[in-house]
């Protein structure tokens, strides 16, 4: 008998299955791909081609808003709507800029830490050598050489000449 007390138990949660993906309030992006485009903008910043199309740009809006009739002036003369198009844009410079150099840094603490390795390794295979090198040398210090062989030959046939009794012929 079950009583109106009891609660029904929920149903059992299985660990074997994956959880259903959650709503969320914010769009998904990828952090990588914002960072290449971040790159790519902080290199295009960084060239002669965009100093040379933003100088033609004030340029030409300057001229407009100069000598253009003053019916399709668009920026009176203190030029604020340039001011404010100049601002955004560095506002916006600045922090895809810093993102990139980031990310540079990321991957230059990487390539360092590789370097270090491979460094390690090659000191770790020198010193082996080294010891190798070594322990051969001396081996070769105690290898009967042809002139060491030579001379105790030599020396053996004084002692065998020495000893035995003179022949007369």
């Amino acid at each position: 008998m079950t009583s109106d007390r009891e609660q029904p138990r929920p149903a059992r949660v299985r660990l074997d299955l994956p959880l259903a993906p959650r709503r969320r309030l914010l769009p998904d992006w990828d952090p990588d791909a914002f960072g290449r485009l971040t790159e790519r903008i902080a290199r295009f910043l960084g060239t002669g081609r965009f100093i040379v199309w933003m100088t033609f740009t004030i340029i030409c809006w300057l001229l407009w808003n100069i000598f253009a009739p003053a019916t399709v002036r668009f920026d009176e003369y203190p030029f604020i709507l340039l001011t404010l198009a100049l601002s955004l844009q560095a506002s916006y410079a600045a922090p895809l800029i810093l993102l990139a150099q980031n990310r540079q840094d990321d991957r230059d603490r990487v390539n360092l830490a590789q370097d270090r390795k491979q460094n390690e390794r090659s000191i770790a295979d020198t010193e082996y050598l080294s010891r190798e090198v070594a322990a051969l040398r001396m081996g070769l210090g105690e290898v009967a050489t042809r002139d060491w062989m030579r001379s105790e030959l030599e020396g053996l046939l004084r002692d065998l000449e020495e000893r035995s009794p003179a022949r007369e012929p």
